[in-house]
């Protein structure tokens, strides 16, 4: 039987969230990822928003390593399966490598907010908004 943990990664900052909607008596964990702010180099408004998003889920917060807190968050409940959300970031295929490397893991797709198969920029918002937009009003 499975006993999972929900991995909450931050291109699905909802309460709509896949995994927490099929998983909602799961324990779930959110990790600031140091390598990413400090390679993205974050301002503060977006860090701000991002905590404000986490403030209305049911998440423990933590720091550090994703991979390794996700596994040793799960270690502590006993799970043996990590749920997350598909993500386009670079980095997601790496976690979800290292944290495979030990537990079941399952990745729930999001529903897109618009369809589009080109390159976006998702350093900034703005980046993407410029051109989301195109598609979200026409």
């Amino acid at each position: 039987m499975s006993k999972p943990i929900v991995w909450v990664n931050g291109d699905c900052l909802s309460p709509y969230n896949p995994s927490l909607q099929k998983y909602a008596n799961a324990p779930a964990i959110w990790v600031w990822d140091d390598a990413l702010i400090e390679e993205w180099q974050l301002s503060l408004k977006r860090l701000t928003f991002i905590y404000e998003c986490l403030l209305e889920l049911p998440v423990t917060i933590c720091r550090g390593d994703v991979a390794k807190e996700v596994l040793a968050f799960a270690q502590e409940h006993d799970a043996n399966l990590v749920v997350t959300t598909a993500s386009p970031s670079p980095r997601f295929d790496d976690i979800c490598n290292q944290i495979e490397h030990s537990l079941t893991l399952e990745v729930l797709e999001v529903e897109p907010f618009f369809e589009y198969d080109g390159y976006i920029d998702l350093k900034r918002f703005s980046r993407y908004w410029k051109v989301a937009e195109k598609h979200v009003f026409d």
